[in-house]
């Protein structure tokens, strides 16, 4: 089996609570296995609301949510075994009516993608990832945060290797493949509701399938399996409990009964094992699909004696 030891993976998300509903198993499946990984957060979520009914009332969370989401955050990195940096910027938050109104001044998503970088091109220089994931130009769903956020790290992509660009942030260093996460991949969630039809159960998935398969692209074009198909899933079954240990940890904007949680982790592993991805780039050789995130990676950084026994199983 090839050693996972000294190779990094670096998650880049929006909000507190992002990292535990996108590629938790898979940073839990990997930290299982050696690998050091990092979770950096753009901003603090401070004008997100309460989403869980049980959480209203709490005086620490009405008082001072955006310190409360910390705390939450602290204790999910606690459950998946990762490392942490806030990137220090201000919640966005969702714009909503008809006209949308303006973004508040200052927020996140205002910012130069040059400056809102920067704290992600430094992190990039000291972490020395060789896997970054995030979302597509989308955001994953169209969250002013999310895209920005995909945009700031396609911006640390480019130029975190490079030595002419952002001189005072540390000494370059090139990832090798950045991936989009595909958390709320269309295809999952059909997976997960005909094994409930076929079992006699409810689906609470239909509404949400029947929302994806109404999406049309510009030309008219239903894009119900989304605009980049997937080219690596990662098998980490294993890891769903802790994807969802974690998940709760965010316990003011996900409540128990919520959809995250609707079928056990068991359930879903029999379903659904994996977790998906867009190779959105790299710079080493890498054909789809894939099983692993570190495909043309590993065996450079710790390369497989030619005696050694080759592993059966999917990682």
């Amino acid at each position: 089996m090839p050693s996972y030891a000294d190779l990094r993976l670096l998650a880049v998300h929006a909000h507190p609570d992002d990292e535990s509903s996108k590629g938790a198993g898979t940073m839990a499946h990997y930290r299982h296995l050696g690998v050091e990984v990092m979770v950096a957060t753009n901003t603090g979520g401070e004008r997100g609301d309460i989403l869980n009914p049980a959480m209203e009332g709490v005086p620490q969370a009405e008082r001072d949510l955006a310190g409360y989401r910390r705390s939450e955050m602290s204790r999910a990195a606690q459950v998946l075994d990762i490392e942490h940096r806030w990137m220090g910027f201000t919640d966005s938050g969702l714009p909503e009516g008809d006209p949308l109104p303006p973004l508040p001044w200052g927020c996140f998503a205002l910012q130069p993608v040059e400056i809102a970088a920067a704290p992600l091109v430094k992190l990039v220089r000291e972490f020395k990832p060789h896997v970054i994931l995030t979302y597509d130009e989308n955001g994953g769903y169209p969250h002013p945060d999310h895209i920005q956020t995909h945009n700031v790290a396609m911006h640390a992509w480019k130029t975190a290797g490079d030595p002419q660009a952002y001189p005072d942030l540390g000494e370059p260093w090139e990832p090798l493949k950045i991936y989009y996460d595909k958390a709320f991949n269309p295809e999952r969630f059909v997976a997960l509701h005909d094994a409930m039809l076929e079992r006699g159960l409810e689906s609470p998935f239909a509404e949400r399938i029947a929302r994806m398969l109404e999406a049309q692209d510009a030309e008219g074009n239903t894009a119900a399996l989304g605009k980049h198909p997937t080219t690596t899933k990662v098998f980490c079954p294993e890891s769903f409990t802790v994807r969802d240990d974690a998940l709760r940890c965010h316990e003011t904007q996900v409540a128990p009964d919520s959809m995250f949680f609707a079928v056990s982790p068991e359930f879903q592993a029999a379903a659904w094992p994996w977790e998906d991805y867009v190779l959105a780039d790299s710079r080493v050789d890498a054909v789809a699909p894939e099983t692993c995130l570190f495909e043309g990676i590993v065996d450079q950084v710790n390369p497989v004696p030619d005696y050694a026994p080759q592993p059966d199983w999917q990682i």
